[in-house]
């Protein structure tokens, strides 16, 4: 079995074994107009969310050619123009709190175009929603929320209508009405048979598995990063390849592999280009 028929291989197996934690997957289930809105209106239920339109997995957001690119994994709005960005993240990169910071950069990116007044982001209240396989504040809460307010009293609000809400997968106590739970659980394999969103989910994931245009459109996406061949300069293919199998769900030490496979670099040189990249 040469190597490329050995990686087809571990393409099936990984395909047939995706949970909704891998991105690609996530994106795929959020698709669902009826899941993405649910589990949005079960994030933020203070809202009264009714609908949602324009629903966009893999969002990919581009600004000055330096700056780096940065892609949603699922990017939604509603009925009364409100941005929803949300994420699967599963590794602890301790850079959460940067990473938020560049995403509203890049939502705001795309809403204002030139010439436009600042004032013309009030019509775009933003809510970026994050699932984490990882408790990064360490309270053990199931959620954290976040908005910006004044340092000498709380009470004040700085009105940016910008909201960032975590939720901590690995929960032990959930407080409040988390109609979340089983959600969360189901990031650790674990299944709330009784949880509708939780039915819906697997579901779904079960006719993602089963849809060949799906898996071939899956393939296609992973075996096109392992080709050296694709257009462009030798430094752009190679932290091309590092985002997409970042994206893709692979570990530091993975990517690291395959980088001195693909390329003619040492792999020191490969987990230097892969911290370049993240």
């Amino acid at each position: 079995m040469d190597q490329r028929e050995l990686y087809l291989k571990q393409l099936e197996e990984k395909w047939e074994h995706l949970t909704i934690t891998n991105d690609i997957m996530f994106g795929m289930v959020m698709e669902n107009e009826q899941i993405c809105l649910e589990l949005i209106q079960r994030s933020l239920p203070e809202l009264n969310i009714k609908a949602i339109s324009r629903i966009t997995p893999q969002k990919q957001i581009t600004g000055p050619i330096s700056a780096r690119t940065v892609r949603f994994d699922v990017f939604v709005r509603d009925e009364e123009q409100r941005t929803f960005v949300v994420e699967m993240q599963v590794a602890d990169k301790h850079n959460l709190p940067f990473r938020l910071r560049y995403y509203q950069q890049k939502i705001d990116f795309d809403i204002l175009n030139v010439g436009d007044d600042y004032s013309k982001l009030a019509q775009y209240p933003t809510y970026v929603i994050m699932f984490c396989d990882f408790d990064y504040f360490g309270r053990g809460w199931s959620k954290y929320q976040f908005e910006n307010r004044c340092v000498d009293d709380p009470k004040l609000k700085l009105g940016d209508q910008l909201q960032i809400t975590i939720f901590n997968a690995k929960a032990s106590q959930f407080h409040g009405n988390m109609k979340l739970k089983g959600f969360l659980k189901l990031m650790g394999n674990q299944i709330d048979a009784d949880d509708q969103l939780v039915k819906q989910v697997r579901a779904e994931m079960k006719r993602i598995r089963e849809d060949p245009i799906r898996r071939h459109g899956f393939m296609k996406y992973e075996l096109d990063l392992m080709d050296p061949r694709r257009e462009g300069k030798k430094e752009g293919k190679e932290e091309g390849a590092v985002e997409a199998l970042i994206n893709s769900g692979f570990n530091d030490q993975q990517i690291a592999n395959k980088l001195t496979n693909m390329y003619s670099m040492s792999h020191d040189e490969a987990l230097k280009l892969i911290q370049k990249v993240r």
